[in-house]
C-alpha cells in the first residue's frame, strides 16, 4: 500500500497520533460514557477539555497574563470583519486602519475592513507580484490609526514575514497568523491581536483562535454581534454561545502533541530543516522555480512552478501515484503548492523531494 502524504493548504494534515487518540476516545471519553461530540459545553467534562487547551496554548506561545485567549467561529475570513468591528471604535469616527498588502489574504482583509473604516494601504508588493514583504522603511503609516493589519504568512502566495514591525504611538498591530501560528517562536507582546483559523496548523475547520490584549477589549462598534464582541466572549470564557466543541478538543490534543515534540522552539528547528530540504530541490536547476524573495520565503506554504507548464498534469498524476496529494496550486495563482505544516513529517518532504528530482530527470 502506498503511504499517503497530504500537502493540502487547509483543511490540512493532522498528527497521526492525534487522530489515533481521537479515534480511541470517540465513543467514550475518559470513561464518561460520552463522545466529546455529545457533551454539554457547560458540563464538567468539556470544561476540563477547554481549560486544558487554553492552558497548553498559553504555555506553548508564552502568552502574557494580560492577554485573553478566545475560541470563536467564523474562520480567518470572518475575523476580517470581526477585527474592525471590535477595534475601530477605539478611535474617533471615521477611523483609519493601516494595511500592508502582501498577497491574497491581506487583500481580502482590506476589502472587508473598508466596510467599517477608512483604509490606508501603507505598503504593497502587488506591483512585484506579491513576491516579498515591503521593508518597513517604505511603509506610509497613518498617525493615530486604529490599528495596523498584517498577514504574517500568505497561504496562497507563499510570503512570510521575517520580522515583527515596530510602531510608534498607540497604534496596535493585528496579525493574521492562520497558516504559521505555532510553527515558529514569536513574541506575543509585540502584537495587540493575533488570530488564525485552526484548519491549517492546529485542528479541523470550524475553530478560530484570537489572542487579544486586555486593554483592547470593550470598544466594539454598536453593530457588532454579541457573539463576536471579544469583550462579551472573554467575559464568558468563550462560552457565550455554543463553541465548536469537537474542534477545540482536537486542538487541545494537537497542543499536547506539540508539547511532547519539545514545544514551538523544537518545532521551528524541524520546520527550518523541512523547508530547506524542499527549497534546495526547487533551486537545484531551472526545471522548477519559486518566485518569492529568499528572505520572505514561507516555511509553511511553498508555491512553485514548472518552467514548462505543459507538464503540469503529468506532474500531478505522477505525484498522486506516489501518494503525494493536494499539490495543485491555488486557482488564483496556478502552478503547484506544497503545504508542509507542523504535522507533515520530514519523511513526507523527502518523498516529495525524491519525486521532484525524478520528474526533473536528475540523478538516477
Amino acid at each position: 500500500m502506498t503511504y499517503i502524504y497530504n500537502f493540502s493548504a487547509g483543511p490540512a494534515v493532522l498528527p497521526k497520533e492525534v487522530l489515533a487518540q481521537a479515534a480511541a476516545e470517540m465513543l467514550d471519553w475518559h470513561g464518561s460514557g460520552m463522545s466529546v461530540m455529545e457533551m454539554s459545553h457547560r458540563g464538567p467534562e468539556f470544561i476540563s477539555i477547554y481549560q486544558g487547551a487554553v492552558r497548553d496554548l498559553r504555555e506553548l506561545l508564552a502568552v502574557p497574563d494580560n492577554y485573553k485567549i478566545l475560541f470563536l467561529q467564523g474562520g480567518g475570513l470572518g475575523e476580517n470583519a470581526i477585527v474592525p468591528l471590535n477595534l475601530v471604535g477605539r478611535k474617533p469616527q471615521p477611523a483609519t486602519v493601516d494595511f500592508v498588502h502582501t498577497g491574497s489574504w491581506s487583500g481580502k482583509s482590506i476589502k472587508e475592513a473598508a466596510k467599517y473604516a477608512n483604509v490606508n494601504v501603507a505598503a504593497s508588493s502587488q506591483a512585484d507580484g506579491y513576491n516579498r514583504v515591503p521593508p518597513q522603511s517604505d511603509w506610509t503609516l497613518t498617525p493615530g490609526a486604529a490599528y495596523l493589519h498584517i498577514c504574517t504568512n500568505e497561504t496562497i502566495d507563499g510570503v512570510e514575514y521575517a520580522f515583527a514591525p515596530e510602531l510608534a504611538g498607540d497604534t496596535t498591530i493585528v496579525a493574521d497568523m492562520s497558516s504559521h501560528i505555532l510553527s515558529r517562536v514569536i513574541d506575543v507582546s509585540k502584537y495587540g491581536v493575533i488570530f488564525g483559523g485552526a484548519q491549517k496548523n492546529i485542528g479541523p475547520a470550524g475553530l478560530t483562535l484570537v489572542i487579544v490584549r486586555e486593554d483592547l477589549l470593550g470598544a466594539a462598534l454598536p453593530i457588532c454581534p454579541s457573539a463576536f464582541d471579544w469583550s462579551v466572549v472573554a467575559q464568558h470564557d468563550s462560552m457565550y454561545n455554543t463553541p465548536p466543541t469537537y474542534a477545540i478538543y482536537i486542538a487541545g490534543l494537537v497542543f499536547q502533541w506539540l508539547k511532547r515534540q519539545g514545544g514551538v522552539a523544537a518545532m521551528e528547528k524541524r520546520n527550518i530543516e523541512k523547508a530547506a530540504l524542499l527549497y534546495a530541490a526547487l533551486d537545484a536547476d531551472d526545471f522548477y522555480h519559486n518566485r518569492i524573495a529568499a528572505e520572505n520565503r514561507s516555511r509553511m506554504t511553498i508555491p512553485f512552478f514548472l518552467r514548462d507548464e505543459s507538464k503540469n498534469e503529468a506532474f500531478l498524476a505522477g505525484a498522486k501515484q506516489r501518494g503525494l496529494l493536494q499539490l495543485k496550486g491555488h486557482k488564483s495563482v496556478g502552478g503547484m503548492r506544497a503545504s508542509i505544516y507542523n504535522a507533515m513529517p520530514i519523511e513526507g518532504v523527502q518523498a516529495l523531494v525524491d519525486y521532484l528530482n525524478q520528474f526533473a530527470g536528475r540523478g538516477k
